[in-house]
């Protein structure tokens, strides 16, 4: 391209070059959701969700701490499937968990935009914890639009909810 002369600009004679836009993530659906917004949302989820199964389990259940050590598989079990079938559900009704709404984000289906299905939640869920305990949600570090395996693999992605 030519250098442009600014009297030619300034007359109307030649537009002046567009500055570049910042390429934006190549979803569909909207802006995927930040890593912060993930991390709050997922501390608030742990606080109202999982703290209150694992009360449940250790005092309830297990009649405290000790009983709980002696049976740790079988109690991690009676606190990690209640928590996935509830997060599954909230995220199939509403397309949010309490710490999703809190941050304004959303569970949605990348390729249609919608709430996923129930089982496409609930196989979220599950690839979730998978993927907590094999470090691979490491891999939203790396990708432009924060995807971790669990959200590649059930075809979900979090995005930012416009403010109301």
């Amino acid at each position: 391209m030519a250098k442009q002369r600014f009297r030619d600009v300034k007359q109307g004679r030649v537009r002046p070059a567009e500055p570049k836009k910042k390429r934006s993530v190549p979803t569909r659906t909207g802006l995927p959701a930040t890593l912060g917004q993930r991390f709050k949302a997922f501390i608030t989820d742990s606080f109202m969700i999982l703290m209150p199964l694992m009360y449940i389990v250790f005092y309830l259940v297990f009649d405290g701490r000790e009983g709980f050590a002696q049976h740790k598989l079988l109690g991690w079990l009676y606190i990690l499937i209640p928590y996935i079938l509830i997060t599954a559900l909230f995220l199939a009704k509403t397309g949010q968990t309490p710490g999703m709404r809190a941050y304004e984000i959303r569970t949605v289906d990348c390729h249609s935009g919608e709430r996923p299905s129930v089982g496409g939640s609930l196989l979220r869920q599950i690839l979730a914890v998978w993927d907590f305990f094999l470090f691979t949600w490491i891999l939203q570090f790396f990708r432009r639009d924060h995807r971790s395996l669990h959200e590649i693999l059930s075809g979900t992605c979090l995005i930012r909810e416009p403010s109301r």
